[in-house]
This record gives C-alpha cells, structure tokens and sequence, in this order.
C-alpha cells in the first residue's frame, strides 16, 4: 500500500480535527456515492485536511483516492502535502499515457482535463476508487468526470461554495455541506492574519456584465487604464501601502500593463505577471516578489489560487468583480500569518466591499449553498452602492484643514432645508462652494496657495455633485460632469474673491 506515518510532523489543529471527524462521519453514515461539500476559508488549511483525509481513508478501506485539481501547479503543491502526510502517491499529467504501475499506488493526483481524457481513451481505468477528493470544487470543469465515478463518495472541497455558473448550481452535484470555522474565528485565534480595509469611491456606470454574471474584461480594460483611474491607484498605494509588499489585481492584461508602466515612470519597484508569461519567467518574477521586501506586483487573475506568499502585506483590487468565489480568493492572497506580519492592507477600487460585505464578516453559507439564486439576485448593483458611499477625506488632506473648526458639509440636508423654503435647488452648491472655498482661505497664505489646495478637493467636489445630482434627480454622466467643471470654476473665483476682500 505504500502508506505510512508521517515523519515530517504534519499535525492538524483542533478545528481541523473537528472538521474530519465530520467528514468521517458523513462518509461512513450515507450510502456510498454519495457527494458531500466542505467549506473551510482560504488559509484554513484545506490541502492539509484531505491529505489526513487520503491518508485514513486509505488505512480504513483499503480502497484508493483520487485527487482532482484544476490547475498544473496546484497538482504538484497537493501531491506534495500527501507526501508529507505519508501518502505515496502519483501525478497523472500529460506524460503520463497509461497507468501499468497503478498497483504500486493507492492515490492519485491529476488535473481534470487530463484525466478526463485519458478516461475518454480509455488508456486510463484506476480500479477500486473509494474517495474522490475535488479541490477547488467550485468550478464546473469537474462534473464531467462525475458519471466515471457513482459507485465512488466525492468529497468536494472549496472556500466558497457557490458554483462559478449561475446555471450550475452546487446543490445539484453534492447532498450536504459541512462548514468550517469562519474568517473572524480563524482570525481571533491567529491563525489568519486581521485585514485593514479601505475602499475609495468609484462609479462603475460604464462597466458592462457579460454572460458569465461578471464585468467584461473589455469594458473593464477601458475603465481601469484611464489616467483617472491610474492616478486614483497609485494615489491609494501612496496613501496607505507605500513601501509594503504589494499585490495588485487587475480584470485584464491591457489594465495591468498600464498599471505597470505608472508605477515603473513614478520609480517603483513593480513588475507585471498574467498567462502569456513562461514557466521560467513565472517563476523569476515570483521569485523576485518573494525576495524583494518593497515589491509590486500587478497581475491578472493568475494568482487567485495555487499561490502562495506569506509576505504579502498589501492587497489592491483594482478591479471589480460580482464574484463572491474571486473577491475571498483575492483577499485571501494576503491573509497568512507569519511572526513579523499578522495584519496586511485591503485596498479596494472597485466597491467590492460594499457589494459582498467586509471579508471577516459572517456569512451563512448553508443558506448560499440551498439557495444560491436568491444570493445572486439580491448582490448590490452598482447604483445602489454609489448612493450609500459616504466619502471620507483622507488624514494627509485633511490635517492640511487644520486651521478650521468644520470642514464637513452634508448635501442632502442642505436640499432638505432649501426644499422646505421653497428656494431653487442650484443655492445647494452654491453653499457648499462658499464652505470649500473659505476652508481653503482659512488654511492659505496667499490666492495661490488656496487655488493648489482647492485641486486636492476634487474627490470631495465629485461626491458632493454626484449626492446633488441624486437630489434633484438628474443623474447623467455628462451632466455631472459639466457640474463638476461649473463647481470647480466656481471655487476658484470665490477664492479669488475672498482674497481680494481681505486686501
């Protein structure tokens, strides 16, 4: 069999204990064939569990395990962890055309779509498979392999277990879901590292939702790569993750590699990895990210999963994304626990938190996994979530307010009030152009002193006309953009004004 205890000390904690038992339990009380599901967080460990899964299942049966991945490297980290666990094992890749040495092994690794097609070969037959373990189970490539293998129990394994295709659901492939320990608990109990969120104001009208119920990597490129959006990043990375070892996601290369070229112009350390890279060239970079305290690295979806670097402090999600699944995988790229980290930075420039919660926050996930129609119908949409953005000047800027006692001014009380006099709506901004413009006085030595620091208020000044333009209505694009060039005029005059006054 090949199976023996483990000598390099591969222990599971006491919640992954508890999860096993469970497991174990489900598998000896139902029928065999029956699909069971495990939810357990990104960083929880879940490599670890099912390889102590393989590993018993083995000892007890005496039956084999298979164990599917979706992705080349995640075989060979899976294959080793089994190893550790004492579980001889072998991988079936494209090198492997038949399986003459399948008794010598009592598991097997393989990517679903070489083994699928092998088995469509029919090169490929393993005999007397007991467990089928699907790691990733969330996406729908492995249910083509689900009808080689009923008289088998399939263990699928996943942190979120909500199905990639809205079309297929999870529920219909797997009869019980056993859940984990939750983020927040993992957290407390320092096995997960605390996430700093912070998200920035972004309106996300131009984006459009393709088939897959996700926006198109087209109208995202298109978004994300004008110098708005470049200058907003590299602003949020100045602002809250300068010097720290950063990894940036993006919805597509062309963003990416604009993202590239800012941070490389501006003397960063940074460099760009997606899909077209080599093998060799993957591996540079990444070892280059690994060893470079100070270092950016903007990517695209490539390292969701099957990546692993514990020294990542910072977070952005440059992009934004209607995928529960890639919004916990993202973050979760950042989450590992090591002696000199156990916080990192979550910077978000694409509402994602608003839309899915704050990433520790709980989340039934039985009620997803029954019922993952209502979830999806019931997401924020973009507008939705605009309109609840309160905007918060940042520290930096504000400590340059500090010579006034009130530096706030809230739009939709100001209309209240000019609504209940029966004054004209347009008395709103100009109200709040006189507030603008006299903290700018207040903390200016001179015209040009206001003027330049009247420019730093131009995330506030978009707020405050978006908040305007839901007042009365009249929510346009090209509307609030003639507002915010009106405004912004408007307010360097009223310095102006205020300066010649005081001569």
């Amino acid at each position: 069999m090949e199976v023996r205890r483990p000598e390099l000390k591969k222990t599971l904690y006491d919640y992954q204990e508890e999860d096993l038992k469970k497991i174990f339990q489900h598998i000896d009380d139902l029928p065999q064939g029956t699909n069971i599901l495990y939810q357990l967080p990104t960083g929880g460990g879940k490599t670890v569990v099912f390889s102590e899964i393989a590993r018993q299942y083995i000892l007890k049966t005496g039956k084999k395990v298979i164990v599917l991945t979706h992705r080349i490297e995640l075989s060979g980290q899976t294959s080793k962890m089994l190893q550790g666990f004492g579980v001889s094992n072998k991988i079936i890749n494209s090198d492997v055309k038949e399986l003459y040495d399948q008794d010598n092994y009592m598991c097997f690794v393989a990517m679903v779509e070489t083994l699928n097609n092998r088995l469509q070969e029919e090169k490929v037959k393993i005999n007397n498979v007991g467990l089928v373990i699907i790691d990733e189970a969330h996406y729908n490539s492995f249910r083509k392999l689900f009808g080689y293998f009923e008289q088998s129990t399939i263990l699928g394994v996943t942190a979120t277990p909500l199905s990639s295709n809205i079309k297929l659901p999870m529920k219909d492939h797997y009869k019980h879901l056993i859940i984990g320990e939750s983020i927040k608990s993992l957290i407390e109990r320092r096995f997960l590292a605390k996430a700093n969120l912070y998200n920035y104001d972004v309106s996300l009208r131009t984006l459009k939702i393709g088939i897959n119920g996700d926006y198109t990597v087209k109208s995202s490129d298109e978004f994300y790569s004008n110098q708005s959006m470049l200058g907003k990043l590299v602003s949020a990375y100045n602002e809250l993750a300068k010097g720290t070892k950063t990894l940036i996601f993006n919805n597509g290369i062309n963003t990416s590699l604009y993202v590239y070229e800012t941070f490389k112009k501006a003397g960063y350390n940074v460099r760009h990895l997606d899909n077209k890279n080599t093998a060799t060239e993957r591996r540079d970079i990444l070892d280059w990210f690994a060893n470079t305290p100070d270092a950016i690295l903007t990517s695209v979806s490539i390292l969701t999963t099957g990546f692993d670097e514990p020294s990542v402090q910072s977070i952005i999600l440059n992009r934004a994304t209607r995928s529960l699944t890639l919004y916990f995988q993202m973050i979760g790229r950042g989450s590992r626990v090591t002696e000199r980290k156990d916080d990192f930075n979550v910077i978000d420039l694409g509402n994602n938190i608003a839309r899915f919660g704050p990433w520790d926050a709980p989340i039934d996930w039985q009620e997803i996994f029954h019922f993952p129609d209502f979830y999806l119908e019931n997401i924020k949409n973009d507008e939705e979530i605009e309109r609840e953005f309160v905007y918060v000047m940042p520290d930096e800027l504000k400590a340059k307010f500090s010579k006034s006692l009130n530096i706030d001014f809230n739009v939709k009380e100001e209309y209240k009030k000019v609504f209940a006099q029966g004054l004209k709506s347009k008395l709103v901004l100009e109200r709040s152009i006189e507030q603008h413009a006299q903290i700018c006085v207040e903390n200016s030595e001179d015209v040009f002193d206001a003027r330049i620091l009247a420019k730093e208020l131009k995330e506030e000044i978009a707020y405050r006309v978006r908040q305007y333009s839901y007042c009365i209505m009249n929510n346009t694009k090209n509307y609030k953009e003639w507002l915010e060039e009106d405004y912004e005029r408007k307010l360097r005059s009223s310095i102006s004004k205020k300066f010649a006054a005081l001569m």
